[in-house]
């Protein structure tokens, strides 16, 4: 068993989410949730029409992000995150309600509690930047 003071180190963070596959459900666990209330329709409209491709960034990102490959690198290209999303209108409400969807996903995964208080902890600095980039517009 991983324990939280292990996470970010190497590839402890990624084997704790179970890998590749195990990233890849809980994106899908992610973008279900965007799509299932009104409210989170603003960020779930950021993506397109075809959300597969957005669905398969994000999990190759977080594969690379959490220690292990850098499968979004082999497959689309170096990326900087705030400035790939500077073209969002994304205030705090935006951030944080990417934010409340992942951790609602998070928490369906079977991940230990300490591993998801840990991601959620690493995302919001991400998510805080993407919206500190998106506001010097």
């Amino acid at each position: 068993m991983i324990r939280q003071a292990e996470y970010g180190h190497e590839d402890t963070t990624y084997r704790a989410a179970g890998g590749q596959a195990g990233i890849r459900k809980l994106i899908d666990c992610f973008f279900d949730i965007m799509a299932s209330e009104p409210r989170y329709r603003t960020i779930y409209d950021w993506h397109p029409a075809d959300r597969e491709e957005s669905r398969d960034k994000l999990a190759l990102f977080l594969c690379g992000w959490m220690g292990g490959p850098r499968l979004f690198v082999e497959k689309y290209g170096r990326i900087r995150i705030p400035d790939a999303h500077r073209h969002l209108q994304v205030t705090a409400v935006e951030r944080d309600l990417w934010l409340e969807c992942m951790a609602r996903a998070l928490r369906q995964q079977d991940y230990a509690d300490d591993l998801v208080d840990y991601l959620l902890q690493q995302l919001s600095i991400p998510a805080e930047r993407v919206r500190q980039a998106c506001t010097r517009m």
